[in-house]
């Protein structure tokens, strides 16, 4: 089983209040979903994102998986103020390019170099998103009811290019849409295996039903960017299953489905190159074997978790859960040397530690190993 993430080429926030609706934040260390109140009103302007991955990196991803994957768009929050109890964001595919530009909120002046609520390019060559006559399968701009200047980006319609996610404010608020559809329908376009659509990636917004309501804010919704200086960007995860479960046969494996084990890692290195795909291999013996007369060492003797066994990856310093235990995604392999996962470092942040895992599910129940099994990735 198999994880593999990808990092955005660019990202940025669309601001449809008056004061920032030409104002570019393609640089910004934040991405937000806000509704801000009007300065000589008392109307609530809303914000969307944009974002987009290049074609390269999703092609690299895609062949990995045998284009058999689901993936998932991550945004991970930063700081979140006076928030609604319900919140419900949705992500839809972008149908027109955008600039993704320089420019920061804090700026003074302001910058409009690239993409605003109201230019998809910049405030120069003024390209205005499409607020009526939209293509077909597209739409965009905002109900016009609302009285809030027309524009803040175009997308396709209908639920192969839609993704959502609902939750309240004392959920995780860091973002994990499944967006498969999407992905599938930028896959057909770069493959040429269907119509498929054109890659300039993700808008993410609020519902129709928050952003129309222009009488209360909903609160803060905050996201590092791709501009951060942690180690939370913005990933398109890819998820398959590239497991073998051949190794069935208790007959023939010497399968540990009871007892007190010992774990432990088999000739894996400190160190890794972000680039290198790693095979991971750990070593299960009986930790009190059986008392007999070999000619060789019980230690030696190769064996196995049950197939019902997984790994995880976390942040050995904020124990942050990075890649978690998925029954259908993180399944262990096997093979004559004993049991094994692949790990991409290219989806983990350079110059940090990391731990593994591993969950045993047997005829006891359910065992942890959580032995201190470090690696570290450098550039």
């Amino acid at each position: 089983m198999a994880y593999y993430s990808i990092f955005p080429e660019k990202d940025t926030t669309l601001y449809s209040h008056p004061d920032r609706d030409t104002m570019n934040v393609g640089n910004d260390e934040i991405i937000e979903l806000v509704k801000e109140r009007g300065s000589n009103s008392s109307i609530y302007y809303p914000s969307r994102i944009l974002i987009q991955f290049s074609d390269n990196d999703i092609k690299t991803a895609i062949d990995k998986t045998n284009q058999l994957f689901t993936s998932s768009l991550q945004l991970f929050s930063t700081e979140h103020k006076n928030l609604s109890t319900e919140q419900s964001v949705e992500v839809f595919a972008i149908s027109q390019s955008w600039n993704e530009g320089t420019g920061r909120y804090s700026n003074l002046p302001s910058s409009s170099n690239g993409s605003s609520w109201l230019y998809r390019d910049n405030d120069d060559t003024r390209t205005e998103w499409l607020t009526s006559s939209f293509a077909t399968g597209t739409t965009g701009s905002i109900n016009p009811v609302t009285t809030i200047t027309q524009g803040g980006g175009e997308w396709y319609t209908g639920s192969a290019f839609k993704g959502s996610q609902s939750f309240s404010n004392a959920d995780l608020l860091d973002l994990d849409i499944n967006v498969t559809s999407i992905v599938n329908q930028f896959s057909s376009s770069l493959y040429n295996t269907g119509e498929g659509i054109l890659n300039y990636g993700f808008i993410v917004k609020n519902s129709d039903s928050i952003e129309i309501n222009i009488s209360s804010s909903n609160g803060e919704l905050q996201y590092f960017s791709s501009d951060t200086h942690t180690i939370y960007p913005p990933k398109l995860t890819f998820k398959w299953d590239d497991s073998d479960n051949s190794y069935t046969d208790v007959s023939l494996f010497n399968i540990k489905t009871s007892g007190e084990l010992n774990v432990s890692l088999y000739r894996n290195k400190k160190e890794y190159n972000q680039n290198d795909e790693a095979l991971i291999r750990l070593h299960v013996r009986d930790k009190y074997p059986n008392r007999s007369f070999v000619t060789s060492s019980n230690y030696l003797n190769t064996g196995y978790f049950t197939p019902t066994s997984y790994y995880s990856i976390r942040d050995a310093h904020t124990e942050e859960v990075v890649i978690p235990f998925d029954d259908n995604c993180t399944k262990l392999s096997a093979d004559s040397k004993g049991m094994y996962f692949k790990l991409y470092m290219n989806g983990l942040q350079p110059e940090r530690y990391y731990r593994i895992l591993f969950k045993h599910i047997n005829n006891d129940g359910i065992e942890i190993f959580d032995n201190n099994y470090h690696f570290k990735v450098i550039r």
